[in-house]
């Protein structure tokens, strides 16, 4: 029966392996022999699997089956529930397996990372885009390390090592951080504070707008609207349609701020009218007024379409007022991420005052 494990190791992504735990392929016990003490190892499956009964008996931190946990994957809540057991934040945890559905898709979908091991060669599903793909296990380690590197460069790139001491008496920073260094992409005056801390003083002084976008085709720009919205203060981001989104573009933002999800524009637009939210479209389409001419509402949502066919028909129908973005070159659109970015600004201009220092 094919199955999940996981693997984690502090400060860098949990990694994911699919295996048939019985009747392992002849590269699998020399790669967990590599794996086997630099990362924790843990088992998802949605069968009745065993590692007591293969060869890589003795190798697993942690077992989550489907059959005790009551759910089973595809659903999302496996990987979320297998990054609590690893002790890591689901963007730290990558998963490798054999069915793009239940071991790409699903993972991706809860904000993991997944790599495909795809043995046989066939195409892979539409809509369906793994971080990595390998056809063998044996090359699995290496992928790990480009990960490993990707991250290590990154949070090399950013922040301050440890606080001198004597430490600063407040309940807002991390003991941890405070030893160790925080090499989070916060703002300064979030150095060495306690994630919820963070959570909690953007909730505080947050403005009173909403961004949301919709993803009937899994628009890889999703990650960058979110970061914008945490980067402007906005009070929260709605995606609307699949689940699915590119979390890796939000750089972690997304731990931040409050990310929602509708089936439909319907559904957006009735929460909208319940928290008395103007609907505005963002999109250069005929009847669209400039976002240059006069001021964004102060109480709104901004509505972003996907790349390429812009907003959808229902969006346009739901929307209060639509604004279009100057553009002067020959392309019809600019994507989702950078159009965010300058509505928002839009907005800030108009309504805000300067940042906290």
């Amino acid at each position: 029966m094919p199955a999940t494990p996981v693997t984690y190791r502090a400060g860098v992504p949990v990694r994911c392996v699919a295996f048939d735990a019985e009747d392992c392929f002849d590269e699998v016990e020399a790669v967990f022999d590599e794996l086997h003490g630099r990362y924790v190892l843990g088992l998802v499956t949605n069968g009745s699997t065993s590692p007591d009964r293969s060869p890589l008996a003795g190798r697993f931190d942690f077992r989550l089956a489907a059959a005790e946990l009551g759910i089973r994957k595809p659903d999302r809540r496996m990987f979320t529930t297998a990054a609590a057991a690893a002790g890591c934040h689901p963007t730290e945890l990558v998963s490798v397996g054999g069915q793009p559905d239940h071991d790409v898709a699903a993972p991706q979908a809860a904000g993991c990372r997944a790599v495909w091991l795809n043995r046989t060669g066939v195409a892979c599903p539409p809509g369906i885009v793994p971080d990595a793909t390998i056809s063998d296990l044996a090359e699995l380690p290496a992928v790990l390390a480009r990960f490993d590197a990707e991250d290590a460069e990154a949070l090399g790139a950013v922040g301050v090592g440890p606080h001198p001491e004597p430490w600063p008496d407040d309940a807002r920073l991390d003991p941890d951080l405070l030893a160790a260094g925080d090499r989070r992409n916060v703002a300064d005056r979030y150095r060495w504070w306690r994630e919820d801390a963070i959570v909690e003083d953007l909730a505080a002084h947050q403005h009173p707008f909403h961004v949301a976008v919709e993803n009937w085709r899994h628009d890889r720009n999703i990650g960058a609207v979110v970061r914008n919205a945490n980067a402007f203060g906005a009070a929260g981001v709605h995606i609307v349609g699949r689940r699915r989104w590119n979390r890796r573009g939000a750089m972690a933002t997304d731990r931040y701020l409050p990310v929602h999800r509708h089936d439909t524009v319907g559904a957006l637009l009735a929460w909208a009218r319940v928290e008395g939210l103007a609907v505005v479209g963002i999109d250069n389409v005929a009847g669209s007024t400039p976002i240059e001419g006069t001021d964004l509402p102060e109480r709104c949502v901004l509505l972003f379409g996907q790349e390429g066919p812009g907003l959808s028909a229902a969006a346009l129908a739901a929307a209060d007022e639509v604004r279009a973005i100057a553009q002067y070159g020959s392309t019809r659109s600019i994507n989702a991420g950078v159009a965010s970015g300058i509505a928002m600004h839009a907005w800030i201009r108009a309504h805000a005052g300067a940042p906290p220092t």
